[in-house]
């Protein structure tokens, strides 16, 4: 029979499947906290929730309804139109932005200013109604000068390569009714015959005008794309006289109105050799002639490399002869192609001089009065790049 101890306190004691044993006993400290350590490392891990707190969302733009405002035109040019003569003051807060332009920027034509009112900072111009470039048309009832207030930017050396100003030009016309000549004793005006007075001489009205694809109109833009035909068309008014046949002696383009700029390529010259399409290969000629006071011409558009702006400004040299007058080395219009001169009148030998140079004038021809010759210019001129897609 075993012995059980009756006293429960002295019985073996049982332990949990789940309990260990402890055997360490004896053990240093150092020693249970390496097994501590090493049981806790092989237990079971948590999964890691922790995670980077993402970036909070940007709040939308709401659409806000934009105009880009547009300068208002500055009032800052005034014109009078005299007897003889016009009065012109620029302000020189030309674009009204606060910022007086220098003085030497601006300039009527081909002429500076004439004074200057300093406690007011405007400049003064003045000129006779032939002056200053200024160039003339007549309508049916009216005689029109026309003017131009150039502004070309005058930037310091200190400034750099910025600029904060562009150039501009603003038009001014002086519009004077047709006065005519008229006899005392008449009712209705009348004109006086040529072979009485020389009065005649001041209605040959020379023009040079752009004109439309179809030539039958002026053309209303002034802008041309690289390589598009531009149609000018040289023409006489004359009043009381005998027929006169209008020829284009010379050409120049330049960048500025004036015509001795540096920056110039003259494309008619030696008596009316259009020399472009020989200079540079283009289409450049004039039209044959289908009336005698007027000469057309075709131009291939260009710029100048130097000239960012595309701006052209051409300047003809215009004369007249007696229609019963045969052309001739001085009085011709000759295109270039097909590797020879052509003559605008059908009379070819007469350009035969074009590759050389077309004479001397006699004695006669240089005692021509002035009215027979005068010059006229279209421009500015604008010439784009053309674009194109891929």
């Amino acid at each position: 029979m075993p012995l059980v101890p009756s006293n429960t306190a002295f019985a073996p004691q049982r332990f949990p499947a789940q309990t260990r044993v402890r055997t360490d006993f004896g053990k240093s400290s150092q020693d249970l906290m390496g097994v501590q350590l090493k049981e806790l490392l092989q237990g079971p891990v948590a999964k890691l929730t922790w995670s980077f707190p993402s970036l909070p969302d940007e709040p939308q733009q709401p659409d806000i309804p934009f105009e880009l405002p547009y300068p208002v035109p500055a009032n800052s040019v005034a014109a009078q139109c005299g007897e003889n003569t016009v009065y012109v003051e620029v302000m020189k807060d030309f674009f009204g932005t606060g910022r007086p332009l220098l003085s030497s920027g601006f300039t009527l034509g081909d002429c500076t200013s004439t004074g200057e009112d300093v406690s007011a900072q405007v400049l003064i111009f003045e000129s006779e109604l032939h002056g200053c470039g200024g160039t003339s048309m007549v309508t049916e009832d009216t005689l029109i000068y026309k003017f131009n207030i150039i502004y070309t930017p005058q930037e310091a050396s200190h400034v750099g390569p910025i600029v904060r100003s562009r150039g501009a030009v603003v038009g001014i016309e002086c519009h004077y009714p047709r006065v005519l000549d008229v006899s005392s004793d008449a009712l209705m005006p009348t004109w006086q015959k040529y072979a009485s007075t020389m009065v005649a001489e001041e209605f040959l009205v020379f023009s040079l005008k752009l004109m439309s694809d179809d030539w039958r109109s002026e053309r209303p833009s002034n802008q041309y794309f690289l390589g598009d035909s531009i149609n000018i068309e040289a023409s006489l008014m004359s009043h009381n006289h005998i027929p006169l046949r209008v020829f284009v002696d010379s050409c120049v383009a330049t960048s500025v109105p004036d015509t001795s700029a540096t920056l110039r390529y003259s494309f008619i010259e030696n008596n009316g050799c259009l020399v472009d399409a020989k200079l540079t290969g283009s289409g450049s000629h004039f039209l044959p002639r289908t009336q005698i006071d007027k000469l057309q011409f075709q131009l291939v558009a260009f710029r100048f490399q130097q000239e960012i702006s595309g701006k052209v400004y051409i300047t003809c040299a215009l004369k007249v002869a007696a229609e019963s007058e045969p052309t001739n080395a001085e009085q011709k219009a000759c295109s270039f192609s097909a590797n020879r001169w052509i003559s605008a009148d059908e009379n070819d030998q007469v350009c035969d001089c074009c590759d050389k140079t077309c004479g001397i004038r006699s004695g006669r021809d240089q005692q021509i009065k002035d009215w027979r010759w005068d010059r006229a210019s279209v421009g500015p001129i604008t010439v784009k790049d053309r674009g194109f897609r891929l």
